[in-house]
């Protein structure tokens, strides 16, 4: 359906004619539809609240997400939601605007976690974990006032391969930030629809774009943050073999638990050998 018509969504309106971006964001639309079927995110009807920072990946999300229901693919409703989290300078009118003109039902919050961060958190330490279990909190709050059954989050692959070696490297545990899960409560979905799609590849298409990118002044601003090494490191391995990035992904969806050292996934102590 993608490939038979020229016909577009607003929040493509304007877009580059080129062939070039056209494999963009045909390649983008497919891996997000392809990661909704795979993992079942869809309940009709449903509806979700889509979180939006004002970042690339965010951007990204909720242009895929109104293209796939705009073509009839995805028949869940879509709220955005943007929670100002009380960062000094962080422009309030931009999303705003943007989602008025854009014709996207929206709602805006305004929480200053943005002080309790700075408070709390010691000089030298990195904000990141308390910022995001107090931006969580109120977007569960948020989307169980709107009804919502799913909170929908711009994490893509780079995103959820960076979270495996953290944990890997720092947590002391195989593990990373599943495209499907239910929150603690037991009565939220949160989806990562982007989970198969490429950092350059987010980056790309909002530049293209020209969407009015928000960066984020308190987490970017730090310095020897965990992620940033990470980062780092993969990008060196993807410059001396390119493709790295996507076989290591892939690996995550190809698990054997009988060649790892979990007992509790692996009953090794039972395993016998068959008796002629």
């Amino acid at each position: 359906m993608l490939d038979e018509t020229d016909d577009i969504h607003p929040l493509f309106a304007g877009a580059p004619a080129t062939t070039e971006f056209k494999k963009l964001r045909k390649r983008v639309v497919r891996q997000a539809r392809e990661a909704i079927e795979q993992f079942g995110m869809v309940e009709r009807g449903a509806r979700w609240l889509v979180c939006l920072s004002g970042g690339k990946d965010s951007y990204t999300l909720l242009a895929v997400l109104h293209e796939l229901q705009w073509r009839g693919l995805l028949p869940v409703e879509i709220l955005a939601c943007n929670l100002d989290q009380g960062q000094p300078g962080f422009p309030a009118t931009v999303l705003p605007a943007f989602l008025e003109r854009m014709g996207v039902p929206h709602r805006i919050e305004y929480q200053d976690t943005y002080s309790i961060v700075t408070d709390k958190v010691p000089a030298g330490r990195t904000y990141c974990a308390l910022c995001s279990r107090l931006r969580r909190g109120h977007l569960y709050r948020i989307a169980r006032e709107e009804g919502c059954a799913a909170v929908v989050l711009g994490h893509h692959r780079d995103d959820i391969l960076e979270t495996f070696f953290m944990n890997l490297f720092h947590g002391g545990r195989l593990a990373t930030m599943p495209p499907k899960l239910v929150n603690e409560e037991g009565d939220l979905f949160v989806y990562r629809p982007l989970a198969f799609v490429a950092e350059e590849d987010c980056a790309r298409f909002a530049q293209a774009m020209n969407y009015p990118i928000i960066p984020c002044d308190l987490c970017g601003s730090q310095d020897g943050l965990q992620r940033q090494q990470v980062k780092k490191i993969l990008d060196q391995w993807e410059a001396n073999s390119p493709g790295r990035r996507q076989v290591m992904f892939r690996a995550l969806m190809n698990a054997r638990p009988s060649h790892l050292l979990d007992s509790a996934l692996f009953d090794f102590a039972g395993l016998t050998r068959p008796v002629e």
